[in-house]
């Protein structure tokens, strides 16, 4: 039976390309807020730009692109952060009907010579200096690369000049002719092992999820009458924020741009533009979470919080069992305690966000269960979505009455989900993309038959519920034989406010371990409440023994939701974070598992030797040997 809560309304087919929509928006509701920045950071103040205010931008920009001679099918890299000009100049190039090549601003020269290169771009956007001289180093080996723009340098004013002799008929004629199958994007894959794959995404493809979303659940995005808006701070290198941005663009949603995704500009952006809907990937939403604790210790309500959390908790679990005719609700206790701290705690955690959010996504990889109960406990439903590069975004939604929390909710219509008897999940459907370019062998290998192979691993429920639980190439395999998903242990572990981030690792060894790094902010916090206890003599022991403890509490809880065989047995704790800086983390925060595990060996090697050392008893070794994890600081 169709689910009726899971069919939006029907939606257009596409007739034209993606800039359409702006254009079209500027026609039906010209004085519309639609993009917002911030010309001054500090001052707190935004500046918003109406439709049509957005759609005579585009035209000068695309006036100048043409005058620049960019021609339907060039390619034209973009290298910044996430502002206000990125989001103008991906239109104007899909209004002349070029293609839109994203390149993160930090990419080191080979990655940017590597995505110039592959993808054969004539044009490339850059942000600042910095990023000019980064493209400066390798012109000499691209010449098909004919422009540099400098964004700082005042590259969009500069193209409007030039273009201001072109006639409004020839970028009308050339919006005209782009077609919904014509490529608009070359996303390049996170690049996790190897180099990075261009995936090229069609106008159609980027335009389906988006607008079957906005169909059926754009009134969920802002309180009733009031114009939904969103935050954007995640990188446009990505196909998660390009989603994002063209969700509205599409919808007339009001986009705000932030580009410092550092936790205080990003809390000012929060206070000041006040968003309805929050969007973002696991660990800033696990940040948000352990900020929220950090300042009520450091107030003296840690208690206080950790309590309102657990009946935040509680009060989701008894709603989602109620919803899903499993249970009936809160009870009246449960319900009077809720309402006791709406009133001292959860309102002033959603103050800290603006005070309107009313929903949100988390993307990129698994958020847990227990982080989506308690958003939704305090009044932030926070749902797990689930898509790729490959699928252009988006390709499943929680049903509106009927989400599960720990799942990535149910296909969109139109798209369909099957999950191969290894376990791999496989899609089909309109948001697939065309293929990888200049690689006609790896994009038969992972559409076959119409199905594409994701490389993850999950399973479906009775009721069509998604859950992720890894990559297919991350599983482990000790040398038991045992097959282990490292990320399920690895989202428990980041759970405990002193843990950042954790890599578990295992791969022909005798048991699970795991690496792990510490949350800066929240570690200086429990150094200075340890330092409060009084000095001693052996204070700096003291404190040692005392992280011990906590990381060992960590690994016990991730532990418990394994059996005995999967369970991390040993783990280190490294002084430095997985970051894209030193290559160890994808520009979209994705691990890279196997830069992860070259750049630790010898810490690897000597973590089970000590193990084994440790556990070595006459005779033959017994698995019991390994059943306490080792705690090992490095």
């Amino acid at each position: 039976m169709r689910d009726v809560a899971l069919a939006p309304a029907a939606v257009p087919p596409l007739t034209g390309g993606l800039a359409d929509r702006v254009f079209e928006n500027a026609e039906r509701m010209p004085t519309l807020p639609v993009l917002a920045r911030r010309p001054d950071p500090a001052s707190g103040a935004w500046e918003e730009v109406t439709a049509v205010e957005l759609r005579d931008e585009v035209v000068d920009l695309a006036k100048g692109l043409i005058a620049a001679r960019i021609s339907p099918g060039h390619r034209v890299a973009l290298m910044a952060r996430t502002r206000y000009e990125w989001t103008l100049f991906a239109v104007a190039l899909w209004t002349v009907g070029a293609e839109v090549v994203p390149i993160h601003p930090t990419s080191s020269r080979e990655q940017v010579e590597w995505i110039l290169r592959d993808a054969g771009c004539v044009a490339v956007v850059v942000e600042d200096e910095q990023g000019a001289m980064t493209v400066g180093t390798v012109c000499a080996l691209l010449p098909r690369l004919k422009h540099v723009w400098q964004l700082d340098a005042g590259a969009p004013a500069q193209l409007a000049r030039q273009g201001a002799l072109i006639p409004l008929t020839t970028v009308e004629s050339l919006r005209r002719i782009v077609l919904p199958d014509s490529t608009a994007v070359i996303a390049y894959t996170s690049g996790t092992s190897g180099r990075p794959l261009g995936c090229a995404l069609s106008h159609r493809s980027l335009a389906y999820p988006c607008d079957t979303l906005l169909a059926g659940w754009a009134h969920t995005a802002a309180p009733p009458g009031e114009q939904p808006s969103v935050l954007v701070f995640l990188p446009f290198s990505h196909v998660y924020g390009i989603m994002i941005m063209l969700t509205c663009l599409r919808g007339g949603l009001l986009m705000g741009h932030e580009p410092d995704m550092g936790q205080d500009a990003l809390a000012s952006a929060l206070q000041t533009f006040r968003p309805t809907y929050l969007y973002g990937v696991p660990s800033v939403f696990e940040k948000l979470y352990k900020t929220f604790l950090r300042r009520a210790q450091e107030a003296g309500r840690g208690a206080l919080f950790e309590r309102a959390a657990q009946t935040a908790r509680d009060f989701a679990g008894a709603e989602e069992r109620r919803r899903l005719g499993l249970g009936p609700g809160p009870g009246f206790d449960l319900r009077l305690q809720h309402a006791v701290y709406e009133r001292t705690v959860y309102r002033r955690l959603r103050g800290a966000l603006g005070g309107r959010v009313v929903r949100g996504t988390s993307g990129g990889s698994a958020l847990s269960r227990e982080l989506s109960l308690f958003f939704e406990g305090i009044g932030l439903y926070v749902h797990d979505g689930y898509g790729l590069t490959e699928t252009s975004g988006g390709i499943t939604m929680q049903p509106l009455g009927r989400e599960k929390s720990g799942t990535v909710g149910r296909p969109l219509p139109g798209t369909d989900v099957q999950v191969a008897d290894d376990g791999e999940i496989l899609v089909r459907g309109p948001s697939v993309f065309q293929g990888y370019i200049s690689d006609e062998a790896r994009t038969r290998a992972a559409v076959r038959g119409g199905w594409l192979a994701t490389g993850d691993i999950g399973h479906l429920d009775s009721e069509g519920y998604l859950t992720i639980t890894g990559r297919k190439k991350d599983v482990i395999v000790t040398s038991g034989g045992k097959s282990v998903a490292p990320a399920p242990l690895e989202q428990r572990l980041r759970l405990h406010p002193l843990v950042h981030q954790a890599v578990v690792v295992g791969d022909d060894r005798p048991c699970v371990g795991a690496l792990i790094t510490l949350d800066p902010d929240f570690l200086a916090h429990w150094r200075l409440a340890l330092a409060l206890q009084g000095e001693s003599p052996g204070r700096e022991t003291r404190e040692e023994n005392a992280l011990r403890e906590e990381i060992t509490r960590a690994v016990a809880s991730a532990n418990s939701a394994v059996s005995r065989a999967e369970s991390i047995r040993v783990y280190r704790v490294l002084q430095e974070p997985f970051a894209p800086d030193n290559g160890l983390l994808t520009p979209s925060m994705k691990l890279r598992r196997d830069a992860i595990v070259r750049h630790y060996a010898a810490e690897i090697d000597a973590m089970y030797e000590a193990r084994s050392r440790a556990a070595r008893r006459p005779g033959p070794e017994e698995p019991a040997d390994w059943d306490e994890p080792d705690n090992v600081f490095r």
